[in-house]
């Protein structure tokens, strides 16, 4: 076993969600072998084609990741990962923080196709393909934003991936909508944290309003301007923000959680020109986390 690949246990936790062979000539060779190769361009960000020849043929390495990421296999794989994690109760549930990170795009990830992909063996596009490809324009030239929501565990709960230029705070439902934990025992899954902890890029009425309406307490900082707004409307503006600087301590669990995803470099640097690709990168990242013992 080489230094990064399954251990045994891991495998045996990994192995009974992964797709099978059905009827007669299998399509799919040793997953094994073929998901260290993965987690091996992961964490170094070598080109496919130069994939060490130990994990077979570069193509099929890369066609199954590319497959598995366009029909949701790695979703259904973390899914199934945090279901065990909060089986054992290994899932901090008390504090959810939400962040962003830019990525910085290499030049091999710009010049996708403008014609949507298609699903292999399918005709429909991607789930989660889009027009944009979630590659922007900043001052430092082509960027992606991961906008994330980790658990006390400095695991990922739910991402979402949009162009660098995006702002965070349109971002926060959307992420916290991503947290869907199916329950062993059968049930609706579990998507409400009991608090959720975020910067000044965060606060604003609607993701306020929508924290209240599902009744989780929140931790947001109020900016200077928007308490000056407040203030200044008197009593139609509304009572302050509550703040907690003894919890508010806790954000930092989220910022570590994103220097453990960017240890592997495919996901530190974008190298995928699709989006979808990419989204699946970072899902084979965050279940590599999931997996590693705590």
């Amino acid at each position: 076993m080489g230094r990064g690949d399954l251990s045994d246990e891991e495998w045996a936790r990994l192995e009974p969600h992964l797709p099978t062979n059905h009827g007669r000539g299998g399509r799919w060779q040793c997953h094994r072998r073929v998901i260290n190769g993965i987690l091996f361009r992961q964490r170094t960000g070598l080109p496919w084609q130069d994939l060490p020849l130990c994990f077979g043929s570069w193509k099929t390495v890369h066609d199954r990741h590319r497959r598995w990421s366009a029909d949701g296999t790695w979703e259904k794989i973390l899914r199934a990962v945090q279901t065990y994690a909060d089986a054992e109760g290994r899932i901090d549930w008390s504090m959810v923080s939400v962040d962003s990170t830019t990525c910085r795009a290499h030049q091999h990830a710009a010049g996708a196709p403008t014609r949507a992909p298609k699903t292999q063996g399918q005709r429909k596009s991607p789930a989660r393909h889009r027009s944009d490809e979630a590659l922007g324009r900043s001052r430092g030239g082509l960027t992606s934003k991961i906008h994330l929501a980790g658990e006390g565990g400095l695991r990922p709960l739910g991402f979402v991936i949009t162009p660098g230029q995006w702002g965070d705070a349109p971002q926060m439902i959307p992420v916290l909508e991503e947290i869907r934990v199916p329950r062993q025992a059968g049930g609706r899954p579990r998507t409400r944290p009991g608090h959720v902890g975020g910067d000044k890029a965060y606060s604003s009425r609607s993701n306020r309003r929508h924290l209240r309406r599902r009744q989780i307490k929140h931790t947001i900082p109020e900016p200077r301007d928007q308490r000056a707004n407040r203030r200044r409307r008197g009593s139609q503006g509304g009572r302050p923000a509550a703040f907690d600087k003894k919890i508010y301590r806790r954000r930092n669990e989220v910022e570590r959680t994103i220097n453990r995803l960017k240890n592997f470099r495919a996901v530190a640097t974008r190298f995928d020109k699709r989006a979808y690709i990419f989204h699946g990168t970072v899902t084979v990242a965050a279940i590599r986390l999931w997996l590693r013992p705590q």
